[in-house]
């Protein structure tokens, strides 16, 4: 896959965005930012998950005041998102964020923007500007007859410009949508109109299962084609799904080579053995190993093609009637019992994830 190289780089926490770089993964937190110590716990836990970027909604300038001590409690890139009251945005970076989200056309007029492009730049902090079809303007809605894909790209092209008016630069863009196929259309068309990084997904997608499948047809379909730098898959519910979703979204898509890939069979009558819970309990241990390397974990049920997949990975079994045939880069190496296979499996991934 090849990531769209001709964007501009900007730094969030000195995390790059675009230029080639390689696609982050973003979340927001669900607590009341004001909350520090739930904010914290909720961060902490999302970048154990694998976020690099972590989104914070600011409402007020209690919750702006709050990001210092969020800052000093945590090391993963922080965004501020804001919304009508310019000085909350002004406030947010004074107290340290280290990228900021704003629709300028409802941040407040020319010279209340200006200050906060001001403010931004003077400490180094990217504006994403971000459009969603639920908040276009009225102009543009009445001239589209409704939420469209150009009508999306027309209005972020126009608080761009808005910034870079002002000499900012830094900035990145989001059109989304809950419509998969408008957001897809809108990222693609805005690709062609700009050189802004681009941060993608399908806005209110949904549950945890049909948030997972509308995101993942959507990122990937603009990921396939070069397009996005950064990438939030949202989804109503504990937000620590969300990065897990988004890292297997460029797994999928060979966008990042990084962690785990388990592979496992979906079971059927010739199968004869506990297959679901023995994937899922590999699955479970295998989150906790953390790695940059892109290790293959197989798990198959039958004799079908569980040796061809079991052969193709680093590490793998192809289980039968209480005994499984292990391999190891390709390779048979020896047959094991049913109760060791997932210790086995761990063992041998370690391993790996150890060697030079």
């Amino acid at each position: 896959m090849n990531i769209r190289p001709n964007t501009r780089k900007v730094y969030v926490g000195g995390l790059a965005i675009g230029g080639g770089s390689p696609v982050t993964v973003q979340s927001m937190t669900n607590t009341a930012t004001a909350d520090v110590d739930s904010t914290v716990a909720q961060i902490r836990r999302l970048e154990e998950a694998g976020c690099e970027i972590v989104r914070l909604a600011v409402p007020d300038i209690e919750s702006a005041r709050a990001v210092a001590e969020i800052k000093r409690k945590t090391s993963v890139p922080v965004v501020g998102d804001v919304h009508f009251d310019y000085r909350i945005a002004l406030e947010s970076i004074k107290n340290g964020v280290d990228k900021i989200r704003i629709n300028p056309g409802n941040i407040g007029g020319r010279e209340r923007i200006k200050e906060v492009a001001i403010a931004a730049k003077e400490r180094g902090v990217p504006i994403r500007v971000g459009v969603n079809s639920g908040s276009l303007e009225k102009d543009i809605l009445k001239r589209y007859g409704g939420a469209t894909a150009e009508g999306l790209v027309e209005s972020a092209l126009r608080q761009a410009e808005i910034l870079t008016g002002f000499g900012f630069y830094d900035i990145v863009i989001s059109v989304k949508a809950s419509d998969l196929w408008v957001t897809v259309e809108a990222c693609r068309c805005l690709s062609k109109e700009c050189e802004f990084p681009l941060h993608i997904g399908i806005t209110e997608a949904g549950t945890l299962i049909t948030g997972t499948v509308k995101s993942s047809i959507g990122i990937s379909a603009l990921l396939l084609e070069g397009i996005g730098d950064t990438l939030r898959v949202s989804l109503t519910g504990d937000p620590v799904n969300e990065v897990y979703a988004g890292i297997e979204i460029l797994k999928a898509v060979n966008a990042r080579g990084r962690g785990i890939e388990l592979i496992s069979c979906p079971t059927c009558g010739r199968c004869h053995i506990d297959l679901i819970n023995l994937a899922n309990e590999v699955e479970k241990r295998l989150s906790a190993i953390k790695t940059d390397k892109h290790i293959k974990v197989a798990v198959m049920g039958c004799e079908v093609n569980g040796p061809g997949e079991g052969r193709e990975a680093d590490v793998g079994v192809a289980a039968g009637r209480g005994k499984a045939l292990f391999f190891k880069k390709g390779e048979a190496v020896c047959t094991i019992d049913e109760k060791d296979i997932v210790d086995k499996l761990i063992e041998e991934t370690l391993r790996l994830v150890e060697q030079r």
